[in-house]
């Protein structure tokens, strides 16, 4: 084959040339192009993240969940501009296992939780094997913050910066006075303020205030990117610290309720003061925010035997009966999501994380948990729920289990902390029907025999399969 000559050769050699250069425009200008574009996605795409955790919260203990003697108007407000679940579970009816479950989006005792942490310095907690939401956040290029109370560890590889969280406040055991910030129990007693792994001295200052404001900094530095923050209060979670004005506003009520009370509206207001950071930044419809208490209110004398309420159900903290378990909780993304609607459908605290990944467009970073996503039901009253049979296992106070198959629940090793009377029956294994007697007082064990044991097989070969993974 003849090459052309002359200036033929010179004509197709410019043509080739151009159409070269050409395509390298193109690609670059593509190039070019995606990475704004990610760049783009990077800083105003994906929605920022908070997850509220109160502490020891009684099941109605709001307004917009029933209580008829609290002032909530920021919690009241997140539910009426966002969804409010009425059939919600925590992970566990104690702190520790609660937050493993909400963190990795696994039944606690696959988290390596089945039971309280210690809160002893230098004793380790959750594994770091384990794979939390702040890693999940973190990998997708998230800002990460721990700000409040942790119980999932308190040696170094165990504590938040080594759980995914970029920096960290607040204590590490199960709980501080708030203004001495010390953790009084059997003693020695010692103190218990930790700034990205380090103590810290804020001496007089009111714990709640100290988070608002740590929070509140790390949002406004972090404003131009994505962030999750993990804001956990202390309260109400003994002891009762409430304002002295909220403490007026409710001298009427009986002791203890009075206290309980007044650190309730303290809490509501230090929520408030988070979200109305949120607002002033003009972040609010870019930010996803999570409410939810841990568990039951507690009936400890260190509590002065309650405060909380769980209106009808039975049961309060380290229970399985529903006042133990059974939760307020609300999801709020104005624009997005639904605003000043209840949801019935079952959901749990181990939901949060996929709801989460699938509402922000970030990828799990460890697919094998026991959450499901809730978007569908957030979207829709009429979605079915996408939880079959659901589980709980606590290691503290007798191996207590439960499993839960539509309205039937069934409960092992029973215990009732609201200071209700069990038979020895009761005790062994306790079958309600939760449709027909939401308030557990009738054990349906002996008529159902065949359910029963059913529903204990389920448990047991749940339980045979759940060791804690990787």
């Amino acid at each position: 084959m003849k090459l052309p000559v002359g200036n033929n050769s010179i004509s197709l050699k410019g043509e080739c040339l151009m159409r070269v250069i050409w395509h390298l425009f193109l690609a670059l200008f593509c190039f070019t192009a995606s990475g704004l574009a990610s760049a783009a996605d990077q800083a105003t795409g994906k929605p920022n993240v908070i997850v509220i955790l109160t502490d020891d919260q009684g099941t109605i203990d709001a307004n917009c969940f029933g209580a008829k003697d609290l002032e909530t108007p920021h919690i009241d407000g997140l539910a009426a501009r966002g969804v409010r679940l009425t059939q919600f579970y925590a992970a566990a009816p104690v702190c520790s296992p609660s937050r493993a479950g909400l963190l990795t989006g696994r039944y606690p005792v696959r988290g390596g939780v089945p039971g309280n942490v210690s809160s002893t310095a230098g004793v380790a907690g959750m594994p770091t094997t384990q794979v939390t939401m702040a890693e999940t956040f973190k990998a997708a290029g998230y800002a990460t913050a721990h700000i409040g109370k942790w119980h999932l560890g308190y040696s170094e590889d165990t504590m938040p910066l080594a759980q995914g969280f970029q920096t960290s406040f607040g204590h590490m055991g199960g709980c501080i006075d708030n203004f001495s910030h010390f953790f009084y129990w059997q003693g020695p007693n010692r103190h218990d303020l930790h700034k990205d792994g380090r103590e810290v001295q804020r001496p007089g200052r009111f714990f709640p205030d100290l988070m608002v404001e740590e929070a509140s900094q790390f949002i406004g530095t972090n404003r131009e990117r994505p962030f999750f923050v993990y804001f956990a209060l202390n309260g109400p979670h003994y002891p009762y610290q409430g304002d002295p004005r909220w403490l007026e506003r409710y001298k009427d009520l009986p002791y203890p309720r009075n206290l309980y009370a007044a650190f309730v509206s303290s809490i509501d207001e230090r929520i408030g003061g988070l979200l109305k950071r949120v607002d002033e930044l003009g972040l609010r419809e870019k930010t996803i925010v999570v409410f939810q208490s841990d568990h039951g209110h507690s009936t400890e004398e260190r509590a002065h035997l309650g405060g909380g309420s769980a209106g009808i159900y039975r049961g309060a903290k380290f229970s399985l009966f529903e006042g133990g378990i059974r939760v307020p909780a609300i999801i709020s993304w104005p624009g997005r999501l639904p605003q000043g609607e209840a949801r019935s459908q079952l959901a749990h605290g181990c939901d949060w994380l996929p709801t989460l990944a699938a509402l922000a467009a970030v990828p799990l970073v460890e697919p094998d948990i026991d959450g499901v996503n809730l978007v569908p039901i957030l979207n829709s009253a009429d979605a079915a729920t996408p939880h079959g049979l659901v589980h709980w296992h606590l290691s503290d106070l007798g191996e207590q289990w439960a499993v839960r198959d539509g309205d039937w629940k069934l409960i092992g090793n029973v215990k009732d902390s609201s200071g209700g009377e069990l038979s020895a029956d009761d005790k062994k294994l306790f079958l309600a029907n939760l449709s027909e007697d939401p308030t557990e007082r009738r054990n349906l064990a002996e008529q159902h025999p065949d359910l029963v044991c059913k529903l204990l097989q389920a448990h047991e070969s749940w339980a045979a399969s759940s060791v804690p993974k990787r």
